[in-house]
């Protein structure tokens, strides 16, 4: 596609950002800053991490966000005796009529839609958590030695309790990697929930009307691919995410005594894919520094680990990204 095209193809992505917007706003109240990370993630063919209490609209903000899309959404509960067959599928006996043969027959799983949501994540076994989080790395599902590839574009966010820890299986932190974004979910403010509370104890009934299809936005994660990057921006996203580790001789003093892992390649590619992403959702061509500073959070919170010495100071890693960020 050339240039003209890719800049009338920004230009309508502004628009469609503030209608999904104006969409999401008819069942959601504020959290502005979680959808412009999701809407972010997705036109990255990234997937996000959500962290927050129970009771903050996390799966009613998903569902409303596919319906925007006009994408098909799955929502997984996972629990301790879920099984990897109910994310991916099973294989079932069918008997042909007339010759009476049996034969197998695959019955998709909840994984295969466009948007997954994988609530509390955390609650299940590692086996059944490694299911989801293949799908999510390679899109496609192998199941009776048959291979199906999922429907482009596929968007998982996984949700986490940060209260109850008691009897969950924390995510490890090679499949906590997988996921582009850690977005906190926070409480609402007081206007807010003045308004939350009015809106969901009424009689009212929003209707959301699809802003995009799922081809445009395959589109759309096509063409942040192409949006040209500075070297001096790549260079500031490549020096953030190794000065969060220890052992690289450009780290300061308090990540060498606070932090006892730092992040990966992986951090610093979705910098860049973030900040592209970014820069065009706001209308402009090519994103800058400030674009890789703002998404600085999201990208790095869950790939810093923090070790014994932080702990007793209570330095977390929030803490290590906004001082290196100075």
């Amino acid at each position: 596609m050339d240039k003209k095209n890719d800049l009338q193809a920004v230009e309508s992505l502004s628009k469609a950002k503030e209608q999904i917007k104006t969409e999401l706003s008819k069942v959601i109240v504020g959290q502005q800053a979680v959808i412009d990370e999701l809407l972010t993630a997705l036109l990255c063919g990234g997937h996000v991490l959500l962290v927050g209490v129970p009771g903050l609209a996390k799966t009613l903000m998903i569902n409303t966000l596919a319906q925007s899309l006009n994408l098909s959404f799955n929502r997984i509960q996972f629990t301790p005796d879920l099984m990897p067959s109910d994310i991916t599928g099973t294989d079932i006996i069918e008997e042909e009529q007339g010759s009476r043969k049996r034969f197998f027959k695959f019955l998709k799983g909840p994984v295969f839609a466009n948007i997954v949501l994988a609530d509390e994540i955390n609650r299940t076994p590692p086996k059944t958590q490694a299911a989801l989080l293949q799908a999510m790395q390679e899109r496609k599902v192998t199941a009776g030695g048959n291979t199906f590839i999922l429907d482009e574009p596929f968007f998982v966010l996984a949700t986490q309790n940060p209260i109850e820890q008691e009897g969950t299986y924390p995510l490890p932190e090679a499949q906590l990697d997988r996921f582009m974004f850690n977005t906190l979910v926070d409480y609402p403010s007081s206007d807010e929930e003045v308004q939350i509370v009015k809106s969901t104890t009424s009689a009212y009934q929003a209707s959301i009307k699809p802003v995009l299809s799922a081809a445009e936005i395959v589109a759309l994660q096509q063409l942040v691919r192409r949006v040209p990057v500075a070297d001096s921006v790549v260079e500031f996203a490549v020096s953030l995410s190794r000065r969060t580790r220890p052992k690289a001789a450009e780290s300061p003093d308090f990540v060498k005594e606070y932090v006892a892992w730092g992040a990966g390649p992986r951090a610093s590619q979705y910098l860049i894919l973030g900040a592209k992403a970014r820069a065009i959702l706001e209308g402009r061509l090519a994103p800058g520094i400030e674009d890789v500073r703002a998404l600085a959070l999201p990208v790095l919170r869950h790939r810093i680990i923090t070790n014994f010495n932080a702990e007793a100071a209570g330095v977390d890693s929030v803490e290590i990204i906004n001082r290196l960020l100075g």
